[in-house]
């Protein structure tokens, strides 16, 4: 027989929103509605909603790994347990990284060592091809190391060959850091004939559909007089975009914001588009 629940019965159930902090703009991009006089107005989340899984999706080289390492550099250099699942980057290229982050960020890298903790799946096959080998492999950092946050860099990676079965993949795993009441980030490449400004990646809608929310990253090269004057760059300069594609957790500003990495490679959200263009 189904279980079924009166909607009254989850009550003292539902898990408490709020933002967990990225450091960043972002944080003011997410927001929840509180009551004020006998007003509804919004009110700034403060970071990505607790406990939501979040896709950043974008062609290469549009910051999705940067941000998911300055989050994890920011959560961890502000004492919460972060697991980073590598798929992609070798574990020592990531120490690396991160160590120059923190400088840039001016957080304590002592700290930020001891409270990051890392499965590199990026040489390991069993690990890459076995969800089941990678999740027991996560579950017992996550129990052991008491992790807070979970970031997969990237999901693309679990799925590479088989994307027919990309929706199951990313199901178990999303089902998976719920279980642990986990807030959560996957890492999702774009090929380079999809549009660039969807959700879609790889393995199609899998992982946009699956998740709480997507996190749009893109960047366009300034190709002609027209562009420069519009954006207010250089012919041959890029101009990045950011935007929250969806989120069912939590309310979100859904405009198109600009960003840049800067030469030390962190990320630096500027402002809405229309802002920046001056209209």
């Amino acid at each position: 027989m189904a279980e079924f629940y009166e909607l009254s019965e989850l009550k003292g159930e539902e898990p408490k929103i709020f933002g967990i902090p990225t450091g960043t703009k972002l944080d003011e991009m997410f927001y929840t509605i509180v009551e004020e006089n006998g007003k509804f107005v919004k009110k700034p989340l403060g970071g990505i909603p607790h406990l939501a899984i979040l896709n950043f999706s974008g062609i290469p080289d549009t910051g999705k790994s940067l941000l998911a390492e300055q989050f994890a550099s920011y959560q961890a250099g502000n004492g919460y347990k972060v697991l980073f699942v590598t798929v992609e980057n070798p574990a020592e290229f990531l120490y690396h990284s991160i160590k120059e982050k923190c400088k840039i960020l001016d957080l304590d890298f002592n700290e930020v060592e001891k409270n990051i903790v890392v499965i590199d799946a990026s040489d390991n096959m069993e690990l890459r091809e076995n969800p089941k080998a990678l999740m027991d492999t996560m579950a017992y950092a996550i129990k052991e190391k008491k992790i807070t946050n979970v970031i997969i860099d990237s999901i693309t990676g679990l799925y590479e060959h088989k994307e027919v079965m990309a929706r199951q993949i990313v199901r178990q795993f999303f089902n998976f850091l719920k279980k642990w009441k986990q807030t959560g980030i996957f890492i999702s490449q774009k090929r380079s004939a999809q549009s660039s400004e969807t959700a879609e990646a790889a393995g199609g809608l899998a992982v946009a559909h699956i998740v709480d929310g997507t996190i749009v990253m893109d960047k366009k090269v300034i190709m002609n007089a027209r562009e420069a004057s519009f954006y207010r760059k250089e012919i041959g300069d890029v101009i990045r975009f950011i935007r929250i594609d969806g989120c069912r957790i939590s309310g979100h500003d859904s405009r198109t914001w600009v960003f840049e990495i800067t030469e030390f490679g962190t990320i630096n959200i500027l402002s809405p588009l229309e802002d920046y263009i001056g209209r």
